[in-house]
């Protein structure tokens, strides 16, 4: 039972009067569904990735599904993805009749293992899904020498770098999400990005039926509407600061955690963090069944909501075995919170609850 008053959120959007202020604009101009804020918001997005162009869509896993597409993938081809992630893209690796090839991941950064991944390699192989997990890119160096078209999942992961080159800049296709808690908040929606106008082409006739010379009956409603877009459009404009202050926190929280049984989160050589999340590892705990668990239930009864930061490995929905690091992860990784809005305050409480938990 929770001790406390009220609870640290684990995620919470920053909102300010500027986003008011902008949402406030389309309510009143009485255009709200896709338009120009649309239009300006895939405009920014491009700029803020220096590629040629991006097309909105309602999701970040329609922006996958699209992205797959817009490749011509689907039945009898595979698409290889890391197993520790969310659904989304099992979800639309299914959607197009395409198989998913399940890898591990590398537990030092929670990211999709590029030796793994080569090795899953057949000649069906038509994509790899390359997340970058919780603000960490993945290690797109040693991903592009398997000769694989990469799709980069950037929904935890925007404005850091691997090797000096922004990651959504290497595949052929990049993909956002603006969920409400993502690092940059438009309530719902997603992005496919990419330098080739025919991939972008291709995402724009399937979004959208409206308008078109036939009938299609492979193309979607899936358009982001403008109230969605200007939220999007003013959050971008602050992703610096927001970026700022989660460097802030994850310094503070390694310095909390620096003589404690956790393993703070991992910047190899060469690639800079986000942070997203804040995931720690506690191997001390993978032996009790209960005991990462447990630890979340004493945190949260001082207040404090952590979670696992992945729900469970796809692997093991699908009754798979042979991901050793996944399955480590699942037992023993955990976030805390860690966003823009969380006050001073907040994190001290935090601090001195992790403090205790963990001694």
């Amino acid at each position: 039972m929770t001790t406390v008053a009220t609870i640290i959120p684990h995620s919470r959007p920053a909102i300010d009067q500027e986003d008011l202020r902008a949402t406030a604009e389309v309510l009143c101009s009485g255009q709200i569904s896709q338009g120009p804020w649309v239009k300006r918001f895939e405009g920014g997005m491009a700029g803020f990735f220096s590629l040629q162009g991006g097309v909105a869509v309602s999701s970040g896993t329609a922006a996958l599904e699209l992205a797959l597409r817009a490749l011509r993938i689907g039945a009898g081809d595979e698409v290889i993805m890391p197993s520790y992630v969310c659904p989304a893209p099992w979800l639309a690796t299914q959607r197009v009749g395409a198989e998913a090839r399940l890898v591990d991941i590398d537990l030092n950064t929670f990211n999709i293992d590029p030796l793994a991944a080569c090795q899953a390699v057949t000649n069906k192989t038509r994509a790899i899904i390359v997340p970058h997990l919780f603000g960490l890119p993945a290690d797109l160096t040693a991903l592009e020498r398997i000769g694989i078209p990469l799709i980069e999942d950037c929904a935890q992961t925007l404005g850091v770098s691997e090797q000096g080159r922004p990651v959504g800049t290497v595949g052929r296709l990049t993909v956002c999400s603006f969920y409400a808690t993502k690092l940059l908040c438009a309530g719902e929606g997603g992005m496919v990005l990419s330098n080739e106008g025919a991939l972008l082409e291709r995402v724009r006739l399937l979004r959208e039926y409206d308008g078109a010379a036939t009938l299609d009956p492979s193309s979607f409603n899936l358009k982001l509407t403008d109230l969605h877009a200007a939220l999007g459009l003013s959050q971008l404009a602050r992703l610096a600061a927001f970026h700022e202050r989660r460097r802030f926190l994850a310094a503070a929280y390694r310095t909390t955690l620096s003589s404690k049984a956790a393993v703070c989160p991992s910047v190899p050589p060469g690639r800079t963090h986000g942070y997203y999340r804040f995931v720690i590892r506690l191997p001390h705990v993978q032996t009790d069944p209960e005991g990462l668990m447990s630890l979340i239930s004493r945190l949260e009864q001082q207040g404090i909501h952590c979670r696992k930061p992945v729900f469970r490995p796809l692997h093991r929905y699908l009754d798979q075995s042979g991901f050793p690091n996944s399955d480590e992860a699942d037992r023993t990784a955990l976030s805390i919170p860690l966003y823009p809005d969380l006050t001073d305050d907040e994190v001290r409480q935090i601090q001195q609850s992790l403090v205790q938990v963990l001694s």
